[in-house]
């Protein structure tokens, strides 16, 4: 931990340091006024593996405004694999019914962000050409995934280390994209700890908004720490500090509803992007609602995890069919069952299913009432 670090209370579940200020929370009028139906200031991460159609349906459904796809990989697109035919939420939630209490039909009323990933300027501009041609709301370029096999490609987290080069992606996806279509960029707070990171990154991020850009989402992690050790919450305020006109989302740390307020208070980010602490709980997003209303935030009960779990099996199977949604379930599954009483019954349970029925079964099995709710 750097010795300027600012705490970030992880997932405490206490709310009482945080209320006062998160009901008196606004969200900047340019982010509404940039894209319509962003409503509050927190939105769902894109996931590697996890923000399909049917968790931004989840999400929705509990209050999320506005989601990232995964990163599309520009290349895929071109070729016409991955990503190519977009998971269009109004199909889901028309054949889903109703999920949450929500008329199907007004799950689909909230934008969504396509994001590509790539190495070269140009494919990454078509790639977010192809994204525009589907309908996303608005397009998001990935210069920030630290994991290795991207970064080996000159992919994500790379270009923290090569500002020369993320400077021309940003600047070709915006030439493409039309102006109408916002546009905005994903970054990490530099390669490394060095001192030359951060000026790499200053500009990498500086030139984004020079060309256009309406916000940054800035992780608070480096490429190099990948998601170990905490998330240097002091180098966003920094950040908000030195560029007071620019438009910041923070991200890194967020673990429960209060820490997104946390964020907030203590660093003057204009809004949070949620990524792991979301996985498996959807109610992150009702909860920090309730803040803002100034509200009580309760945990799910039973009941409410049950009714969960059987729309995000119901849709993920709709999507990409049992057997794949079996195994994709897994890991939301394990996270589902931190909520359970029974944590580590459930969650063996859930990796040992294998198809739509022992999924069922198991939900049958430990969500049956509202008795331990």
């Amino acid at each position: 931990m750097s010795v300027n670090m600012l705490p970030t209370h992880q997932g405490d579940g206490s709310y009482d340091d945080i209320s006062e200020y998160a009901k008196n929370v606004r969200i900047d009028p340019r982010i509404t006024e940039t894209v319509g139906g962003f409503d509050v200031p927190f939105y769902q991460a894109g996931l590697a593996g996890y923000s399909d159609g049917a968790m931004r349906l989840i999400a929705r459904a509990h209050g999320c405004p506005f989601c990232v796809t995964e990163a599309l990989l520009d290349r895929t697109l071109i070729c016409g694999g991955k990503g190519r035919r977009k998971e269009d939420p109004d199909l889901l939630a028309e054949e889903a019914g109703e999920i949450e209490g929500n008329k199907a039909a007004n799950l689909d009323d909230h934008p969504i962000a396509g994001q590509v990933i790539g190495t070269n300027p140009e494919e990454m501009a078509k790639g977010a050409g192809i994204l525009v041609g589907m309908g996303y709301d608005v397009i998001d370029v990935n210069l920030a995934c630290p994991v290795k096999k991207v970064r080996r490609r000159n992919r994500g987290g790379h270009f923290l280390d090569a500002p020369c080069q993320a400077q021309e992606v940003l600047s070709a996806v915006r030439e493409t994209v039309p102006d109408t279509i916002p546009v905005t960029v994903k970054l990490r707070r530099g390669w490394d700890d060095e001192a030359n990171s951060e000026v790499n990154f200053f500009s990498v991020f500086d030139h984004a908004y020079e060309v256009g850009y309406s916000w940054a989402t800035v992780h608070a992690r480096t490429v190099e720490q990948r998601y170990k050790g905490p998330s240097d919450w002091s180098f966003l305020k920094e950040l908000t500090t030195r560029r007071p006109d620019a438009l910041v989302f923070g991200s890194g740390d967020i673990w429960c509803a209060a820490d997104i307020f946390r964020m907030m208070q203590q660093t003057g980010v204009h809004g949070v992007s949620v990524a792991r602490g979301c996985i498996g709980n959807p109610w992150i997003f009702t909860q920090a609602r309730a803040l803002m209303a100034g509200n009580q935030p309760f945990p799910p009960t039973i009941v409410e995890q049950r009714t969960v779990l059987l729309d995000h099996l119901m849709l993920c199977t709709q999507l990409h069919g049992e057997k794949k949604a079996s195994r994709l379930m897994r890991k939301f599954g394990i996270q589902f069952s931190k909520y359970h009483p029974k944590t580590d019954e459930v969650k063996k349970h859930f990796i040992q299913a294998e198809c739509k029925a022992d999924w069922t079964g198991v939900i049958e099995k430990f969500y049956f009432s509202s008795s331990n709710s």
